[in-house]
């Protein structure tokens, strides 16, 4: 799969750019059929939601997220191709239309949903602000930080968390901001700062790529809630629909026991009836989002279940070993949670 790197070109973004300065919603799909692939923007290199692999593919479980859509749409996951993007390009690239979703790592808020032009469409990973320190700096709780030097990746919602954080406990840090993750990282490593902070998810996947990953600790703090999700553009219902239920459809498969091992037999041979709307084997769901009978047969095939797609990328086999904890399923214990398709 071919990976892009982002490029804003001026005359890209005026051929785009509406009235409003933000690109016109309205045909997404169309355009993507046209063009024959999903152009999605993803992180610029984090372990477990989107990182180039030996080969050069991205993977992750953004990534996926992404590959889903596709395979919903195309009938073919493959039909996608990436632009890495840091923090600060991210929301332009989805607002100039260079991508035509947003699939980063990034935390759904008040302002971006409703003062940007764009719109969430759902909650890929329950995350929340942590820090990460070497073990030689003695401390076991992020109380103990007062004075501490705090390495922040700029233009995400972690430096205002952390300013209200350490302002309510009476607390004083030093900030030091980097465009990317990966020179925070290596800042915390060389010992220019004494604790890296992100989202807890960054904060394993970071630690994952020092040299010795063992010397570092996550403290036991979460300090804010981050859901974590797909973004799309403002004004284009029809594909804000797609990418929701794409991600609904991985969840719904999960609960349902539908596996990209089974899906193919099941979508056949099922006598339940939720099973047989969701893959296509009784009513025309498909037709209301302007997709296949067999979208969500797909989706599951040749992505997986959202309980897949997490193992693979981010779970207890992976260098990361994050447990599921709230992005368990609502009856098991977590809280991701999805709409029934009938």
């Amino acid at each position: 799969m071919k990976m892009l790197k982002s490029t804003l070109a001026v005359v890209t973004a005026a051929t785009v750019f509406g009235i409003s300065g933000i690109a016109q919603a309205g045909a997404t799909l169309d355009a993507v059929q046209k063009k024959g692939f999903v152009q999605c923007g993803v992180s610029d290199g984090l372990p477990g939601f989107s990182v180039p692999d030996a080969k050069g593919n991205i993977v992750g479980i953004d990534a996926d997220v992404c590959r889903a859509v596709a395979a919903a749409v195309f009938g073919d996951a493959t039909k996608v191709k990436f632009s890495q993007l840091n923090a600060k390009e991210r929301f332009t690239a989805l607002q100039s239309g260079e991508v035509d979703v947003l699939s980063r790592n990034t935390t759904w808020t008040s302002s971006r949903d409703a003062g940007m032009g764009l719109v969430f469409a759902g909650v890929t990973y329950y995350d929340g602000i942590g820090f990460l320190v070497n073990k030689k700096l003695g401390v076991s709780s992020a109380k103990e930080l007062d004075g501490a030097t705090i390495c922040i990746q700029a233009g995400t919602t972690t430096e205002l968390n952390v300013s209200d954080y350490f302002r309510a406990n009476g607390l004083k840090y030093t900030p030091i901001t980097f465009d990317t993750s990966d020179e925070s990282a290596k800042s915390l490593e060389s010992g220019r700062c004494d604790v890296l902070t992100s989202d807890k998810s960054q904060l394993y996947a970071q630690r994952s790529k020092l040299a010795a990953p063992t010397d570092y600790v996550v403290l036991p703090e979460t300090i804010s809630k981050e859901p974590l999700g797909p973004v799309v553009r403002k004004g284009d219902e029809e594909w804000f629909s797609i990418v929701k239920w794409t991600l609904f459809a991985m969840l719904n498969a999960e609960e349902m026991g539908i596996t990209s091992k089974n899906v193919e037999a099941e979508a056949k041979s099922t006598k339940n009836p939720d099973v047989a709307r969701m893959l296509g084997a009784d009513g025309e769901y498909g037709k209301d989002l302007k997709l296949p009978k067999d979208w969500v047969v797909q989706i599951v095939k040749q992505v997986g279940n959202y309980g897949e797609v997490f193992e693979k990328n981010l779970g207890k086999s992976t260098p990361l070993q994050i447990d599921r904890g709230l992005n368990a399923l609502w009856n098991n214990g977590g809280i991701q949670y999805a709409p029934p398709v009938r």
